[in-house]
């Protein structure tokens, strides 16, 4: 039996739901795959963690690390003594990369939300951010491929799925006539009428169109839920994590949009304890949240990487 033990975020979660389909359609025996996560020092310690206690508990099991903390430092991870290979992230999800016999069907359970990677990688270089290390420039999926996704999900009796990547408000500007995020979340609310909801996640306020604000005033199946990459609250923070939006910029993004759409709630990840940020600084993060309206936070600890 194969499995994989999954660390980080919603595209790490959808990667790792495609590699245990490629584990077991495959038949592979005895290997666990670690997909690991780089955001912070802690989720990597955490893996590394896993990796020695998984060897403890499986000592005949061929352990493959994957992920972005092994993209990163793809030797360290190789000289783990509990480590048997390092895949990397690119080729992790690719059938051929754990099984090269047939392909056979592998019946799973319908689920209530689905996660779709829509993009890859991300452009930007925020000071705090190691991830483009491990997940290269931003690369969109086709919109064509992304509707296949969605048909075939649906059709397995899942009501909602969810738009995920590093950095979805940046799909599209790779592919030919450069459509935006709002073209895409429109082709598949057209082109697979039976879904019922559509979910966004984390979106960059920076990067946000006139099209996207569209589709959420105008399509109902697109939840009235948006999450938020806003990170800090106060100005002189925002410049120091070289973010590319201000703190009124956030607060205006959030008012323009509960104008289109009453019923709207939005969440945010917010980092404490930047270097330099002092407690009026911190206040200023603190205000913010009731500034923009926020109604969940996912609250990141520093983390010097």
């Amino acid at each position: 039996m194969s499995h994989v033990v999954n660390f980080g975020c919603r595209l790490n979660a959808r990667e790792a739901g495609l590699m245990s389909r490629h584990l077991e359609s495959g038949g592979v025996e005895n290997t666990i795959v670690v997909n690991t996560c780089a955001v912070t020092a802690e989720a990597e310690r955490q893996a590394r963690q896993m990796v020695r206690r998984l060897r403890r508990e499986h000592p005949s099991a061929t352990i493959v690390a994957t992920g972005c903390a092994s993209e990163i430092d793809r030797q360290a991870w190789a000289a783990m003594p509990e480590v048997d290979r390092v895949v990397a992230n690119g080729v992790k999800t690719r059938r051929e990369t754990w099984t090269r016999a047939p392909a056979q069907t592998v019946p799973t359970a319908p689920k209530a939300r689905t996660p779709v990677e829509v993009q890859n990688g991300c452009d930007h270089h925020c000071t705090f951010c190691i991830i483009p290390r491990g997940r290269g420039p931003s690369r969109s999926r086709p919109a064509g491929d992304v509707i296949d996704d969605v048909r075939g999900i649906v059709s397995s009796g899942c009501n909602e799925v969810v738009l995920t990547g590093v950095d979805i408000t940046a799909w599209g500007q790779d592919l030919p006539d450069r459509p935006r995020l709002g073209n895409l979340v429109r082709a598949i609310l057209a082109g697979v009428p039976e879904l019922p909801r559509l979910r966004l996640t984390s979106l960059d306020v920076a990067e946000v169109d006139r099209t996207l604000l569209d589709a959420i005033a105008s399509e109902e199946r697109l939840m009235p839920h948006l999450h938020l990459s806003l990170q800090a609250g106060d100005p002189m923070i925002l410049k120091r994590m070289r973010r590319r939006h201000t703190p009124q910029d956030a607060v205006r993004f959030c008012r323009n949009v509960r104008r289109l759409r009453p019923d709207i709630v939005f969440g945010a990840d917010l980092i404490a304890g930047f270097p330099t940020e002092s407690e009026d600084m911190f206040a200023n993060t603190l205000a913010h949240v009731d500034d923009c309206g926020l109604t969940w936070l996912h609250v990141f600890p520093y983390s010097a990487r």
